[in-house]
């Protein structure tokens, strides 16, 4: 029997915001056990660099299944009315090898991505967190606000982006979901400026976020940028930070936030605190003070695709299907 296509609506419906974050919750935990195999991505870039192609394999011993995410990014695709970032998730029974769902991997990445950065607002933002910076207005602009006030009781959103107009649309959007304040900021610096959190979730290969603009005891999810030549924070934002990531292996080879300082002379393997998974269980501090700034570098692991994946899959399995 052919694997059912399981497309982007039924993914909105079938896994809520709320519930991703209690997934994502497990899938740190099962990653400190030791259960989760997941290697370093693969990416081939087109001659143009304009897109990539990525490939994104993991095995989930708690699950029963191991899976694949094939995704492709074309940045410019946002001017063109295409999606960013479009693709599948395949799952595949671990015990014999049998496909059993595709999924929209576009969605999935969408509300898995903004679930994780959820999890580390919970463990690393100060309690009393209620002000909010959205740099960025695409579709994980929208996610993040979704997934931080699942978290965090926020009564304020600051949202920056390049284009105005999508800033504007994005905040009317929230007021009218959320009933929330919502201000579109002129700049970047004004939109951070006493910010509790900040969620960078733009394209930019430059820095976007310069460390003289962050206030004390902020939280930050860096989520934009995944590759060594892109960055969104500067090199002072980082050195005023305690850096949490998703992945050591991911960091050190993909994240321009951490290889250009790096390669600066700025900071060594040793700056990276710790890895939510070695947080989620304690192996490790989170926060230690209320005026500490700490960042989340976001980088995506096939792991978080899974775990989601077998979400869905555990609830259509029954009613669905009979394998």
């Amino acid at each position: 029997m052919e694997p059912p296509f399981i497309n982007e609506e039924r993914i909105k419906e079938l896994l809520p915001m709320n519930e991703c974050i209690l997934v994502m919750e497990e899938m740190f935990r099962s990653i400190a056990e030791g259960s989760v195999q997941q290697p370093l991505r693969s990416i081939m870039w087109l001659p143009n660099k304009k897109g990539l192609l990525g490939m994104m394999p993991g095995y989930a011993a708690g699950t029963g299944m191991m899976g694949i995410k094939v995704i492709t990014i074309f940045h410019e695709n946002s001017n063109l009315g295409y999606p960013s970032h479009q693709g599948v998730v395949l799952l595949f029974d671990a015990k014999h090898g049998e496909p059993v769902m595709i999924f929209d991997a576009g969605e999935i990445t969408a509300i898995r991505t903004a679930a994780a950065s959820a999890v580390a607002t919970q463990l690393l933002a100060n309690e009393k967190a209620e002000t909010l910076a959205i740099i960025g207005s695409g579709v994980q602009a929208e996610k993040h606000v979704e997934a931080i006030i699942c978290v965090r009781k926020i009564k304020q959103i600051n949202i920056w982006s390049r284009r105005q107009q999508n800033a504007e649309n994005l905040a009317v959007k929230i007021r009218k979901q959320y009933e929330l304040d919502v201000i579109v900021k002129s700049n970047v610096q004004t939109a951070v400026e006493n910010a509790d959190i900040i969620c960078t979730v733009t394209s930019s290969a430059q820095p976007v976020l310069i460390g003289e603009w962050i206030s004390k005891g902020a939280h930050i999810n860096a989520v934009g940028s995944s590759t060594p030549a892109a960055r969104e924070l500067d090199t002072k934002a980082i050195l005023q930070c305690s850096f949490f990531t998703d992945k050591y292996e991911s960091v050190f080879n993909e994240a321009g936030d951490f290889l250009i300082p790096e390669k600066e002379g700025a900071i060594t393997k040793e700056y990276v605190k710790a890895e939510l998974s070695e947080v989620i269980t304690g192996k490790k501090k989170g926060r230690t003070d209320s005026d500490e700034i700490t960042l989340f570098k976001s980088l995506g692991i096939s792991a978080e695709d899974i775990f989601s994946a077998w979400h869905i899959y555990k609830k259509l399995q029954p009613s669905s299907f009979n394998r």
